[in-house]
């Protein structure tokens, strides 16, 4: 056996079979890590649109970033998340996407095309990223 250097990582690989899997919605992938301030204000955000819009096809996925995962899974047991997490903890998915900051979320079309990136979480620009989602689940 041999592995060629564009084989997928196990997490890359969980990843790709979720973007996979809600093909045709669209799709808030987040970044996040147990350490990061702003985190703790996106997930109750998240648990929110992902209730309001899913029957919309929307999806939220969300891709931990800690190398050590007691200290995403003791996050998790404060900040309830009611989407799928996946675990990245060499950051290869996070590589992949060029993830510059903690929290850094990307809005995924129906197409799977990218077609917005933040980094950072701020409550004040909630409605801008509402509005950009409620754009793409506008196109069917």
């Amino acid at each position: 056996m041999h592995s060629s250097t564009n084989s997928l990582s196990q997490s890359e690989n969980t990843l790709k079979q979720a973007l996979a899997k809600h093909k045709g919605q669209v799709i808030y992938l987040d970044f996040w890590a147990s350490w990061c301030g702003p985190c703790r204000k996106s997930f109750p955000w998240m648990n929110a649109i992902s209730k309001k819009y899913q029957e919309q096809g929307f999806v939220v996925i969300s891709v931990n970033l800690d190398a050590d995962k007691a200290l995403a899974q003791d996050f998790l047991s404060k900040n309830t998340a009611n989407f799928s997490v996946i675990y990245d903890p060499q950051g290869d998915i996070a590589q992949r996407f060029s993830v510059q900051g903690m929290p850094s979320s990307l809005i995924i079309d129906r197409q799977g095309k990218i077609q917005q990136a933040h980094t950072g979480f701020f409550t004040k620009k909630i409605k801008l990223y509402e509005a950009q989602l409620m754009a793409l689940l506008a196109i069917k």
